[in-house]
């Protein structure tokens, strides 16, 4: 498994073998059941998730007490809380294994030391962030630019795989409608 991270890492930077044996000092991979959380709201977030297999999500409650997933992490995804795990903050999310995963996990004091260490990984999670960032981005532009059905549509188009691979609760959840909602649109277009 550690070898789908060093593919990983090495899509962004160069990093030879002994490097690569200095990171995985700083992390450790753990295999999570479907339906177990690795973060509670409330918890201090103290750690930074990397899928090798498997699928997350990260989801708050409403004041309706109704989940609102608002990512997902499939293989070679980070997830994080990032203000709660940058300030190690109580979090205001969950983050739960949406299928049997296998997770590499670097605590928050871990990741400072091995970014002090191996400064390469500066520049190695920089990427990360930006392409988190600018996933987030177009999130916020469908939400503002199309309306619940073409959203849908869009991701349908998009991510097709990811679409088929997700339940449909957890679609509607993360596009912000019911599951009722999301059988209607899925039945107008198979009509």
């Amino acid at each position: 498994m550690s070898d789908i991270f060093k593919s990983h890492l090495k899509k962004f930077i160069e990093i030879d073998e002994n490097e690569f044996q200095e990171v995985m000092g700083f992390v450790e991979i753990i295999k999570v059941k479907k339906k177990q959380n690795l973060l509670l709201e409330g918890q201090i977030c103290k750690s930074h998730f990397f899928v090798l297999k498997g699928c997350l999500r990260k989801f708050f409650i409403n004041e309706k007490g109704t989940e609102q997933t608002t990512e997902f992490a499939i293989e070679t995804w980070w997830l994080t809380d990032h203000l709660a795990f940058e300030k190690q903050l109580p979090s205001e999310f969950y983050i739960q294994a949406v299928e049997n995963s296998e997770v590499l996990v670097v605590h928050q004091p871990n990741q400072d030391k091995l970014l002090e260490q191996c400064p390469k990984l500066e520049r190695y999670f920089r990427f990360v962030y930006q392409r988190a960032f600018a996933a987030s981005q177009m999130r916020i532009k469908y939400l503002y630019s199309f309306s619940k059905e073409e959203f849908y549509h869009q991701l349908v188009q998009k991510y097709p795989a990811f679409v088929q691979r997700i339940p449909q609760y957890l679609i509607a959840s993360f596009l912000g409608f019911t599951p009722e909602y999301l059988s209607e649109i899925r039945a107008k277009k198979l009509s």
